[in-house]
């Protein structure tokens, strides 16, 4: 069975249930087919010695096919746009429930309509993980298939900016904190042996003392997220995630966006850059990866008591000083 076509029953099938954001692949084929068929009667032409045009391979590399460029990269944007906030807001209402207890929990559950068992978590689950991996698999074919008609690198280029904008499914900071709690529900139930499988492959591995997250996925798609802080060298403590996708200590991150840990990332100036890839405006929206925590902190637990001592003095000094400029400002001194 070709993907389009496996691509499309399981679009149909989640959409019989919550209607969800999808790749149009029928409709972005058709505009390269339409495409396609432009440049071989140009090419007949040309070769039947009536006209001198023929399909010229460097205009396309050059990003001016007028036959796709009006249409099939805008609404491919739009699409993966929609996708991914989309799985953003699933995933993080699913990680929401499974870290909330008590009343919180309870209402919750009533708003959003979700069984709170474990079945039905990992289940919710794994289903917001092959949403993620289909639609990234989609995103791939199609503008592969782009190249390949145009006999260009304009897909690998679009590829490249959706990932500056933030709109690249497999570089959202909820499918790494799905991975966490992938691991976190399987330790915990593994005593039992009820534990489910969100996806296989994935684990928590430590290669010469730095941890990684990994995970294998269908299609040779490989996920490998390095969870050592850029900044203090050190395992990621309270780790982040900046838009751009890069993972840090919290206390890090404030000291880069030259922010107090009272104020928090959201205070950063939008000038402020990523210490690794220099983009800017990267902390106001910056998420807080709260299962990936907890995963870190039982796999590593004298490094975590240690740190946790140290970053509770740090704090204090913190709060300390900023409180402490605070009063002199009220004070006029």
């Amino acid at each position: 069975m070709k993907f389009c076509k496996k691509y499309e029953e399981y679009m149909e099938g989640q959409c019989r249930n919550k209607k969800l954001p999808r790749v149009g692949l029928k409709k972005l084929k058709k505009i390269l087919k339409k495409c396609r068929k432009c440049h071989q009667s140009r090419s007949v032409v040309g070769l039947s010695g009536d006209n001198n045009i023929v399909h010229d391979s460097s205009s396309c590399s050059q990003h001016q096919c007028s036959v796709c460029d009006g249409s099939f990269f805008p609404s491919l944007l739009k699409e993966m746009s929609e996708v991914v906030g989309s799985f953003n807001k699933r995933a993080q209402k699913l990680l929401e429930l499974h870290l909330s207890s008590g009343f919180r929990k309870y209402l919750i559950l009533l708003k959003e309509k979700i069984q709170g068992n474990h079945i039905a978590l990992v289940q919710e689950g794994k289903d917001l993980v092959t949403y993620a991996i289909i639609n990234a698999i989609a995103v791939r074919k199609i503008l592969k298939k782009y190249d390949k008609i145009h006999y260009s690198k304009q897909g690998q280029a679009f590829k490249s900016q959706a990932q500056s904008m933030h709109i690249e499914i497999l570089q959202s900071p909820w499918l790494c904190e799905l991975m966490a709690f992938h691991i976190n529900l399987r330790e915990n139930k593994a005593k039992n042996g009820k534990a489910l499988a969100l996806f296989d492959g994935c684990s928590l591995v430590f290669k010469e003392g730095k941890p990684s997250l990994t995970c294998e996925l269908f299609d040779s798609i490989k996920l490998d997220i390095d969870l050592t802080c850029s900044i203090c060298l050190d395992t990621v403590f309270d780790p982040v995630s900046l838009t751009c996708g890069h993972i840090f200590c919290y206390i890090c991150a404030c000291k880069v966006a030259s922010v107090t840990i009272v104020d928090g990332l959201q205070a950063a100036n939008h000038k402020e850059k990523c210490p690794l890839c220099r983009e800017e405006g990267v902390y106001e929206s910056a998420v807080h990866l709260e299962e990936l925590n907890i995963l870190l902190s039982r796999s590593c637990p004298e490094y975590w008591k240690e740190r946790l001592q140290t970053e509770r003095v740090e704090r204090l000094r913190l709060a300390k000083e900023h409180w402490e400029s605070q009063c002199r400002a009220f004070m006029g001194v």
